[in-house]
């Protein structure tokens, strides 16, 4: 998995609450298990008319965000169906970063498991944040998760809370194979013992 430490890019600021992960990625795209590929069906639904041209009044498709890595969004961000994909979807797209009020648990730890930062945040400070992210392409963030803060386009810094151990998995670029390889020596040595104290259990 891809580590995550420092990100600098522009916001996209998406306030409507309750985006679930069928808007995010329609579940017509879940037949792939393919990770590549999903950005480009990212919130396909209102990103594109029906003649599949491009949704002009949809924020990813406005010139100054469609190269945007954080997303600002309305409270209960990723509730819904608990597909996989919908955090796929946003890394293949280029969006590593999502902030919001709340988000639904599996999503939210859908997240970690796939470089995706998601942080939480006051409501105060998310209508600071979606102020900056509504600046265009002057709506450039920092988020830096050593130090856990964001900063904005004029300077202004907020901090934000996030378990230890989340914290050293995306530093490290950690998801459930990785730390299970962190721990292959004592799984290489309790099956050395073990063929030795119990050969009748090998094939």
């Amino acid at each position: 998995m891809e580590k995550f430490d420092k990100l600098s890019g522009v916001a996209a600021p998406m306030p409507l609450v309750n985006i679930d992960t069928d808007m995010i990625i329609p579940k017509q795209y879940l037949k792939t298990i393919q990770r590549a590929g999903l950005g480009k069906n990212l919130f396909a639904e209102m990103r594109y008319n029906n003649d599949g041209s491009d949704n002009e009044d949809f924020i990813l498709n406005k010139a100054a965000y469609r190269d945007a890595k954080i997303l600002v969004a309305g409270d209960n961000f990723g509730c819904g169906s608990s597909r996989e994909h919908a955090p796929w979807a946003l890394a293949d797209f280029g969006i590593r970063c999502v902030i919001s009020t709340a988000f639904a648990d599996i999503f939210y730890n859908n997240c970690f498991k796939n470089g995706i930062l998601p942080i939480r945040v006051s409501e105060e400070d998310l209508e600071k944040l979606l102020d900056d992210a509504g600046r265009g392409s002057n709506a450039t963030m920092s988020v830096d998760l050593t130090t856990q803060e964001i900063k904005g386009p004029d300077g202004g810094t907020l901090s934000f809370e996030l378990d230890p151990f989340r914290k050293h998995c995306l530093l490290n670029g950690l998801d459930d194979i990785g730390l299970t390889l962190e721990k292959s020596e004592k799984v290489d040595s309790f099956e050395a013992q073990q063929k030795l104290s119990q050969p009748w259990l090998q094939s």
